[in-house]
């Protein structure tokens, strides 16, 4: 694989359930490049599940191919896949099953066949990097929603992939705890320099994390950009189901007020509009009483 090449590639995807006439996926290509972090934008029920386990070889396409590192998905290869791309589930109840937390993320390293002693080092680090030390005794059943969710993510780590494909990462969390888990998520891209794809109908979350969007309505990528041009087509967020992220809601409402305002999507940016605007209305008065002295 070329240092230009993508790590993950879909091409023309199209896939059916059995129970169901309608395609879960329908001619979907994509390109994901190393250290990227991709937000998969859609409503519940878009796809965006179904399109995940195809990147990591759970489901297999009823059309198009994948590839992971140039290589297409195959029977022989799925088990070197499986340790490039791991995948932390919506629900953590469904990815942790030991009586431990420890034998838990445990388990993907020693079915890789690692010795003890790089079992033990690898459960340390990936706990450490969850902030979640301390916490390998405890049995998982007895942790909170966020807690269980970052032990799924060490669990993950643990076997140290190249992607990390998180699916509806902060569903069920209460705000604190979505943003510790988006702060590790940061972590591991920044850090470790994993590739992070995300799925999420949080339109709110995608401006902070993503350095490219794919919107996805009805197993079809509609639109892919940067979240600055994806949150600037109103009708493409509405045909999907989608909105625009509130601070971008309070800037639309602001030119309605009748001020000369760009609609920002992030803090960072929406401070620096309002202190623009702010730095206009002084110079104004400034200029106001300059004239009036005379």
């Amino acid at each position: 694989m070329t240092p230009d090449a993508p790590i993950i590639e879909l091409t023309n995807i199209s896939y059916f359930y059995a129970s169901s006439k309608t395609k879960a996926l329908d001619n979907v290509s994509l390109r994901i490049y190393p250290g990227e972090k991709i937000a998969i934008l859609g409503a519940n029920g878009a796809g965006k599940s179904t399109l995940f386990k195809h990147i990591n070889g759970i489901l297999r396409p009823n059309s198009g191919k994948v590839f992971v590192k140039g290589e297409e998905i195959t029977r022989k290869n799925i088990r070197t896949v499986r340790q490039t791309v791991g995948i932390v589930f919506q629900n953590p109840d469904d990815q942790i099953l030991a009586p431990t937390v420890e034998q838990d993320v445990a388990f993907g390293p020693i079915n890789m066949g690692l010795s003890e002693e790089e079992v033990e080092q690898r459960v340390a680090e990936a706990m450490k990097l969850v902030h979640m030390s301390g916490f390998e005794g405890r049995s998982p059943h007895h942790l909170s929603g966020g807690q269980k969710k970052l032990v799924a993510i060490a669990g993950i780590l643990a076997m140290r992939p190249e992607v990390v494909v998180l699916d509806e990462p902060t569903a069920g969390l209460d705000p604190l705890t979505a943003s510790q888990v988006m702060r590790v998520i940061e972590e591991m891209n920044m850090e470790l320099g994993i590739t992070v794809i995300l799925s999420t109908h949080d339109v709110d979350i995608v401006p902070l994390f993503a350095d490219r969007v794919y919107v996805v309505h009805r197993g079809r990528i509609e639109s892919q950009g940067t979240a600055r041009e994806i949150f600037k087509q109103h009708e493409l967020l509405e045909h999907a189901h989608l909105r625009m992220p509130r601070i971008a809601e309070l800037f639309e409402l602001l030119r309605e007020s009748g001020l000369d305002v760009d609609i920002k999507i992030t803090p960072a940016d929406a401070r620096d509009e309002i202190l623009r605007l702010l730095e206009m209305r002084t110079g104004r008065q400034g200029q106001k009483n300059a004239d009036n002295a005379y």
